[in-house]
């Protein structure tokens, strides 16, 4: 009976230890320290938007902020991208991260409006971030619950910012505005750059036009061949530079000042969202992305994800990333813009912060 119990016990012992030491394989969507139960039980997953996750704008910028949070705080991270772009498509892959145990779930997009609106009830136990949108239903009624953060830009401020530094670069000349759908988000770029180019022909001299043929709403993010034709034509009627708010379509654009700065005509393109300057270049070492309105995807991703850690998640409420939190802004360095032409922006942004600019983040032309 002894001996019988004995090899009960040793051949319980060996099974224990070949489990013990088989693993998962990792996915190769996936990224995180791979260390001990206690790193990664806190998971942190993305749902891309339309478009790859190196977009060069929406998604990458998104991405890259959960990345960095995840090597800095040492968790898991994932992203997955849906077959579509229906509100069952995302809901899907959302389901399919919280069953993998990524209960942080980041979205970017408006898109993901209705898809959260159901997900933040249906899976209680996870927190949920939206980008540019709030959760709301398909009649447009809003609610964030206590395990959603709606996270929102003041895209106005960054695309003042840009408007100024186009003018004081380019002086004097016609410039036009390329868009995506408009949707506030984009919208407010316009009318932000609008505003700045206004100011800047006011207060430093500057004489910019931007005429109403050429301010245009493409009606897509993923057309890059009609961004393409919409700033040939452009370019063609005169237009020096292109402010493009529009995704792929904003790449079409991109594409067409290369062809032409390669033939040694001036076409310029102020970049969107992220610092848009490596998309640009041409010829090696010149770019033709005179500077970019930047919101900070990046920052507003990591900042999420490391308030989740610290505890400090502010489940329930719409937060904005504006000139007074520094969640917008243009890149520090362009060597496409003076070292003049960047003093007198950060000039102008210290202005914005002080609330001595007031610049409107709705239709029309308001400056104080």
């Amino acid at each position: 009976m002894f001996k019988k119990l004995t090899a009960i016990f040793m051949s319980t012992v060996l099974t224990a230890t070949l489990l013990a030491g088989c693993g998962s394989t990792p996915n190769p969507g996936s990224s995180g320290s791979g260390g001990a139960s206690a790193a990664t039980a806190f998971k942190v997953g993305m749902v891309t938007d339309s478009g790859s996750i190196d977009d060069k704008s929406f998604n990458q910028g998104t991405w890259e902020g959960v990345q960095k949070a995840g090597k800095d705080l040492g968790l898991e991270t994932k992203y997955l991208k849906p077959t579509g772009t229906t509100e069952a498509d995302y809901l899907k892959e959302i389901g399919n991260l919280h069953d993998a145990g990524y209960k942080f779930i980041v979205t970017p997009g408006f898109k993901f409006s209705t898809a959260i609106y159901q997900a933040q009830d249906k899976y209680q136990d996870s927190k949920f971030v939206i980008i540019d949108a709030s959760p709301a239903d398909k009649n447009g009624k809003e609610s964030i619950k206590p395990n959603t953060v709606a996270i929102f830009f003041a895209e106005h401020e960054s695309g003042f910012l840009a408007g100024v530094a186009t003018a004081l670069q380019l002086k004097e000349g016609d410039v036009g505005f390329i868009g995506g759908m408009e949707i506030p988000p984009v919208q407010r770029y316009n009318w932000g750059f609008q505003q700045g180019i206004k100011y800047a022909n006011a207060n430093f001299g500057t004489k910019i036009t931007i005429k109403p043929e050429n301010v245009v709403y493409q009606g897509t993010f993923t057309e890059i061949a009609a961004g393409q034709q919409l700033a040939a034509h452009m370019y063609d009627s005169g237009v020096k530079a292109i402010f493009a708010a529009a995704g792929s379509v904003g790449l079409g654009t991109i594409n067409e000042a290369k062809a032409r700065a390669k033939a040694g005509k001036e076409a310029w393109v102020i970049g969107v969202d992220v610092d848009q300057y490596n998309e640009g270049i041409y010829d090696g070492t010149k770019s033709i992305i005179l500077t970019s309105a930047m919101k900070k995807i990046d920052t507003a991703a990591y900042d999420m994800v490391k308030a989740e850690k610290d505890g400090k998640f502010e489940g329930g409420k719409a937060i904005t990333f504006d000139s007074k939190n520094n969640g917008i802004g243009i890149p520090d360095k362009n060597p496409n813009l003076s070292s003049d032409v960047t003093t007198k922006v950060a000039e102008v942004l210290k202005k914005i912060q002080a609330g001595e600019i007031k610049v409107s983040g709705e239709r029309g032309d308001l400056i104080k």
